[in-house]
Order: C-alpha cells, then structure tokens, then sequence
C-alpha cells in the first residue's frame, strides 16, 4: 500500500481539528480532556510532520504529573467541562497532586517511554540527547512510583486499582470482577428493577453515539462508584488496599510495562545515565513475572486478582499483548500468533477484535467487548515485527489501513464488517494511521 496523500492529509486535519494549544483531545466531540496514553500515541503520529508538536504534547502531560511520581490518566481543561470533571475528581484530597493542574487521581498504560523514543528518532542526535535529559527525571520518577506504590510484595506485577488504569475500559475481565466486589448496593438494585434503559435516555454520550455502542449503564455506574470510592480513600493506595478485592495485575499494563522499561533503560544508557540498580532489579523481575500469567491448559495469558493470584480466565486482545512485551519464549508467541489466524477466535475479517468471537461475551457493538481498536493493533503489529512475524505484521497493517480508509478515522470498529462506531475524527486513530503509513 502506498502512503495514500488523501488518508494522510485527512488524518493530519483530525489531528488539527482536536488540538488545544498545547495538547490534542481525543475527540473534541466527546472527550475534551488530555488522556495519558491517547496523548503518547498522538505523538507518535505528530513525530513524522511536527517534532515540535509532538515533544509539546509529550511535555504537556509531565506538566500534570504528581510530586510522587505519578503520571494521571487525566488532565483537565480549565472550561466549564473541566471545572466539572475536575470536582468529580478534586485531586486536591491527596497531598501529592499538582499544585496548579486539576487532574484524575488514577494512572493509564505506560506508552511514555515508547513516545519519547520514537519522538527522540526523529531528532539528530545532539537533539536527541538534550529531549532525553529533558525528559527523562519525569520518567524515571513514573517507573519508580509504578514499583514503589503497585507492586507492594516485591512480586514484579504491577497492579491495577481501577478498569480505566488499563485503557480498555470495560473489558470483561475487570468487569466480572467488579460486579462480584464491587458493584454497590444502589446500582444492583437499577439492575434489578431494569431501569437502565430509562437512564440511559439522560445520558450525554448517547446523545452523539448509540447506546449500543457505549458502555452499558450498569457497567457505567459502577466505574463511576470505584472513582468515588478511591476519591474518598484519598487516592492513597494503602488505605485502598487495606479492605479491597477489587485490585488486579493486569496483563496489557504489564507488558505495556515492561517494552517501556526497555525503552528506559535505552534512554539511561544513551545520555550515560545510571539507573538505580534497585529499579533494574525490579525491571528484570516484572519480565520474569510475566511467565507467571500463562495458564498452560488454554494456551494463553490472562490477568489475575492482585490478592489472590486467581486468573481472570476471560479471554481478550490482553492474551495478545505479550507479543508487544517481546520477551516471551517462541513457543509461546507461535501459539498466539495461532490465534491471530483462527478465523474463530482473533481472526476476523478485520481484525484484531479485542474479545475473540469464540467468547460468549462478544459484543461486536460493546465498547471494549468486542470492537477493533486501531491502538491495539498497533501495538499487535508493532509486537508481531520485534518477535519475527514480519508477513504476519505486514497483513495486519494493511488491513488496519483499509478499515480507516473506508470507514473513516473513527474511535473503532466492527471486527466482521469493518464497519466505523464511537466517536468519529478520533485522535489515535488518525495518529496511528499516520505512523502505521509512514514505517
């Protein structure tokens, strides 16, 4: 496929439509606030026609990291939107938050590393070095906070304390999860009565998308709940821990862990850094870590309770994940790549459906249960390249490509038909097909 000017140019005019400033919304429509790993793949995007703009983005998220280390999932604007969503949040009950940035008070995937590295190839490399040393004391900071605060036993596993620090919202293990510990007494009883439908009328996200293709409002109030929850805990991980089953050990954030650790340790090394030998320590046990999701019987991996080591035995696009990680045994990565081909499980006309359609949980309509998101596929392709499936890479990225040129540079899509759904002129995915262009 070649570059396609009118795909690229019509990408770059999402890109400008959604910029604010000094950072690019996901989708002005529906999301007008920074996001962490939506703001790192926009940068990618943005590296190959505005380094500028691109090294901006990146900087405006560091501008909302916590004095603890923390880099939010969320930066507000300071519009009325803002000022809302900010209340909802009020980071301020924790001591660490920024003294002039109104953000959430939970974290998002670790791309960090991997934009500031792919930013940084677009430099000369006097250039290069200076964005390292610019950047590199927030980074640094991030990854220490990771280990210091999410992973209290020393295990290698980081962990989750909300569905929204995976990026993948309401994916099906975390929701299972949720409504067994969780799910409080006010919403069963909406779920009981059946008055979801009702609710959902009042909505303001079903107003520009179909219902169907949101989450579902049961799903909704309880990711709401957990928020309030951890607002009231202060944010503070200790007293959330210490009457909680609802924390987890997931496998897309880990393995987005341990590729951004590889990518900080390449930083430390280029700009003659030494990191802590206490934080290569824990680095080397996150990878070893990683074995100790595979469930043996299915052949694949899966997230697991933080307190009880159980597997979330849901199968999703996380099983996949690994690949982008690149320190499993090939053996291992041939049985995934086994399930990108199986037309039953992963191998959809468009792939990658982040459920496999084997699952009695595929919903092709269902937010994260189902959908193609074109992220995850960069993420896949990116992945299947670095552990040799270059062919496999290739296929991937093509039809990627065609699902955006047809149906346009929406949130994501049906993995039967690819058929467009979510927001429409939506950030990462303009981003994303620019750099998936322009390898």
């Amino acid at each position: 496929m070649n570059e396609q000017p009118d795909l690229l140019e019509g990408a770059k005019a999402v890109l400008d439509m959604n910029f604010k400033g000094v950072y690019t919304a996901p989708s002005d429509s529906v999301y007008p606030h920074q996001w962490l790993w939506d703001s790192c793949f926009i940068a990618i995007g943005l590296r190959h026609y505005d380094i500028e703009r691109a090294k901006q983005e990146i900087l405006s998220l560091l501008e909302g990291q916590w004095h603890n280390g923390m880099l939010p999932n969320m930066i507000f604007t300071e519009t009325g939107t803002g000022r809302r969503h900010a209340g909802i949040w009020n980071s301020a009950v924790n001591p660490n938050s920024p003294d002039d940035r109104a953000t959430s008070g939970i974290t998002q995937p670790p791309m960090l590393a991997e934009a500031i590295v792919l930013v940084g190839e677009k430099l000369k490399k006097s250039e290069r070095r200076a964005w390292y040393r610019q950047t590199y004391p927030a980074l640094l900071k991030y990854h220490e906070w990771l280990y210091q605060e999410r992973d209290p036993h020393k295990e290698g596993l980081v962990l989750q304390i909300h569905p929204w620090e995976t990026g993948l919202d309401n994916t099906p293990p975390w929701m299972q999860e949720m409504h067994e510990h969780q799910l409080a007494y006010w919403i069963r009883a909406v779920k009981m009565l059946r008055l979801g439908g009702i609710i959902n009328v009042f909505r303001n996200d079903t107003k520009r998308i179909p219902a169907s293709q949101r989450i579902d409002i049961i799903d909704a109030f309880g990711l709401f709940s957990t928020q309030r929850r951890l607002r009231r805990k202060g944010y503070d991980i200790n007293r959330i821990l210490r009457h909680s089953l609802f924390a987890i050990e997931d496998l897309t954030f880990n393995c987005i862990f341990i590729r951004a650790n590889q990518h900080l340790q390449d930083i430390a090394a280029f700009i003659k850094e030494d990191l802590p030998s206490e934080l290569v320590a824990d680095m080397q046990r996150t990878e070893n870590a990683l074995e100790q999701l595979w469930d043996e019987y299915s052949g694949q991996f899966y997230s697991r309770n933080f307190v009880t080591h159980t597997f979330l035995k849901q199968s999703t696009i996380a099983t996949l994940m690994p690949l982008y990680a690149g320190v499993i045994p090939k053996k291992k990565a041939k049985q995934l790549v086994g399930l990108l081909e199986n037309q039953f499980s992963f191998g959809t006309a468009y792939p990658v459906p982040s459920v496999p359609v084997s699952s009695p949980l595929f919903d092709e309509d269902g937010y994260w249960q189902g959908p193609t998101w074109i992220n995850t596929n960069w993420l896949i392709i990116d992945g299947l390249r670095r552990m040799g499936y270059e062919d496999h890479a290739e296929a991937l990225k093509q039809s990627t490509l065609e699902m955006v040129q047809r149906g346009g540079f929406h949130e994501y899509f049906k993995p039967n038909s690819g058929e467009p759904a979510g927001a429409d002129n939506f950030s990462w995915t303009a981003a994303l097909t620019i750099d998936l262009l322009k390898r």
